[in-house]
Order: C-alpha cells, then structure tokens, then sequence
C-alpha cells in the first residue's frame, strides 16, 4: 500500500490584507527564506497598481489568480506502448498553485525595471485577461480540447 497523503498545511494570512491567498503568493515569490524583501516586493506591486488603475490592488491581484487559474490540463498516459495526453480536471489546490507559479515565473521574465514593476504589469495585464500567464492558462486549455479525444483513457 502506498503511503498516505501528506498533512493539509494551513498558511496564516498575511499582516496588510489579512488575506492567506497572499501569503501563498509571497511564500512562493520568496527566494532563499527572504520572506520580508518578498512581502516588501508584494506590497509594492500594490502601490504601483493602485496608483496606476486608482484601484484597490488586492482586487487586481485577485482577478489576476483567477484569470490564471487553468481548469482542466492534460497528462500522460501510457496505454498499450502508446503515450496519450489525456484531459482532466484540475484539483482546486493545484489550480491556485499552477496560477500563482504561472505569474511570478512570467512577471520574473518580463522586462522591466524592478521586480515590483514586473510584478504589477504582470498582475493588470493577467486582471484584463491579457499577459503571459493568462497565454499559458489558454493554451493549457487548448491542448486538453484538442485531445478531447482520449478522455475516455481517464485515470
């Protein structure tokens, strides 16, 4: 038997917004334990997006997640020697993960000047459904209807 699943953990929510969805996103943005410069980074895309759209950053990011967040991925599949890519859906928890990894790895790949910068470009154009995130999100989308085909290989 295999071993059981890992313990659920639970992350507290952050001190400004008092929101644990952007205490996922800073643990994530943190490189090498640097959890205060991530969280200063953070706060300052915010800064920079409520000074830009005169709206509340919070919102943004979080129309930002959502646009990002893929609903159904394919995976490999191996039947009889051949190797299907197979559509399924995606788990609630993977979702957010897949959104938040998406925009911090194509906010970290846009040209700009600071990482703060990059982080509220990336957030405003991934809230108007544009940006590199919400790109990989469609194309994700695209390859799991072009393979429709072979959802009956569902695990």
């Amino acid at each position: 038997m295999r071993k059981t699943r890992a313990k659920e953990r639970y992350v507290l929510p952050d001190p400004k917004f008092g929101d644990a969805l952007v205490s996922k996103f800073v643990n994530n943005l943190m490189v090498d334990g640097k959890k205060s410069t991530a969280y200063s980074l953070f706060y300052g895309a915010m800064e920079i997006i409520e000074e830009r759209t005169g709206q509340s950053g919070l919102e943004i990011f979080k129309a930002a997640i959502n646009n990002a967040m893929p609903n159904v991925e394919v995976k490999s599949r191996r039947v009889g020697g051949a190797t299907f890519q197979v559509p399924t859906e995606v788990n609630p928890k993977r979702r957010e993960g897949l959104g938040i990894r998406w925009l911090i790895r194509y906010a970290k790949s846009r040209n700009g000047k600071s990482m703060k910068e990059k982080l509220a470009a990336e957030f405003m154009a991934a809230a108007k459904g544009e940006g590199q995130a919400v790109k990989k999100k469609e194309d994700t989308h695209r390859m799991a209807e072009a393979n429709k085909a072979f959802s009956h290989f569902r695990f």
